[in-house]
């Protein structure tokens, strides 16, 4: 259901940084100047502990994409001051993310801890890579990972928590009851991109989900 709405009336869109500060007051100091360059040992600790993030990049159409990753806590390793890296496990094999990389090598990972409110942020380039001795480090499963993706550190900063406390994210009574969505093997159905019973669909990402984690 939508709401009638047809689009921002001429002289409402904002189109530039100058309107947007008519818009919004400028940055504090300590704000504009909070992001560092390096991993520090604050970043450190949060990236151990953080058992997901987010990665986002650009299409070579300019669209922009972004991915989740998860993995135990600390599964992204933080190979000195200025480089981060995580393995790349099994999926569905469009890889979005590796294209994008491929063709424009800037990333902006975003960090989350369940039941912290606040996240970590962390921008720079990536490169994809099979090193042996790299791949060797995120074995898991008695498995190596398809490939390793290394970010060179340009920005880490923290992020306030006003998202996740508007959000209520890790707040239990807030928890939506998956009956209130159809299945994936359902919507794939009901969007026409599969064919197949969606009994079936979900049957075999449940056992897709169990086999190849790793």
């Amino acid at each position: 259901m939508g709401f009638g709405f047809k689009g921002p009336r001429a002289g409402q869109v904002i189109a530039d940084e100058a309107a947007l500060r008519t818009v919004y007051p400028e940055v504090s100091n300590p704000v504009r100047d909070k992001a560092i360059d390096h991993i520090d040992d604050f970043a450190r600790q949060f990236i151990a502990l953080s058992p997901f993030f987010c990665i986002g990049s650009s299409r070579p159409d300019s669209l922009a994409d972004v991915s989740p990753r998860g993995g135990e806590p600390g599964f992204v390793h933080v190979l000195d001051d200025k480089r981060i890296a995580f393995p790349d496990r099994p999926g569905n094999n469009r890889l979005d993310t590796l294209t994008n990389l491929v063709h424009a090598p800037a990333a902006g990972l975003l960090f989350l801890i369940p039941g912290f409110e606040e996240t970590l942020r962390i921008n720079g380039t990536a490169s994809i890579t099979t090193d042996a001795e790299l791949m060797e480090r995120f074995m898991a499963d008695g498995k190596l990972p398809r490939s390793v993706i290394v970010v060179e550190v340009v920005e880490v900063y923290l992020h306030c928590s006003k998202a996740l406390k508007r959000s209520e994210l890790w707040n239990p009574d807030k928890r939506i009851d998956r009956s209130v969505l159809p299945t994936w093997g359902q919507m794939l159905r009901k969007q026409g991109r599969a064919f197949v019973p969606a009994k079936l669909i979900d049957f075999v990402i449940g056992q897709d989900a169990k086999r190849n984690l790793y």
